[in-house]
């Protein structure tokens, strides 16, 4: 079993204009479901990156102490977040750390990515 708690940071998809949001709010269940399957603690910070994304983030690195933090591939795949991308990083490096990084390929396999660090 792993050990620590996760904080997944990721794209609001309710959040996002333009598109229907239900599919990424159904994987994201699906993958924090999967944290609980293998008994880990996971938080999420989910944010629009036009609405004080930076001050959201630091609050929930700060709110606990985490073993890793997964940044979700809506902050790292979409070019036009670059920017967001590399302050999520280094945040994450200011405020927590200790905490490993990890990055997942979808919302389902975001457990996976932690355990790849917390075993």
């Amino acid at each position: 079993m792993a050990t620590g708690r996760v904080l997944v940071i990721g794209l609001d998809p309710v959040r996002i204009p333009g598109w229907d949001p239900e599919p990424v709010v159904a994987a994201i269940a699906r993958g924090q479901a999967r944290f609980a399957e293998h008994g880990i603690e996971a938080d999420l910070c989910l944010v629009a990156p036009e609405e004080h994304a930076e001050r959201q983030i630091v609050e929930a690195l700060t709110r606990r102490e985490y073993a890793c933090v997964v940044v979700g591939g809506g902050i790292r795949k979409h070019e036009p977040l670059l920017e967001l991308f590399e302050k999520v990083v280094n945040l994450v490096r200011r405020h927590a750390p200790g905490a490993a990084i990890a990055f997942n390929s979808g919302p389902e396999d975001t457990a996976d990515a932690a355990l790849r660090w917390l075993r």
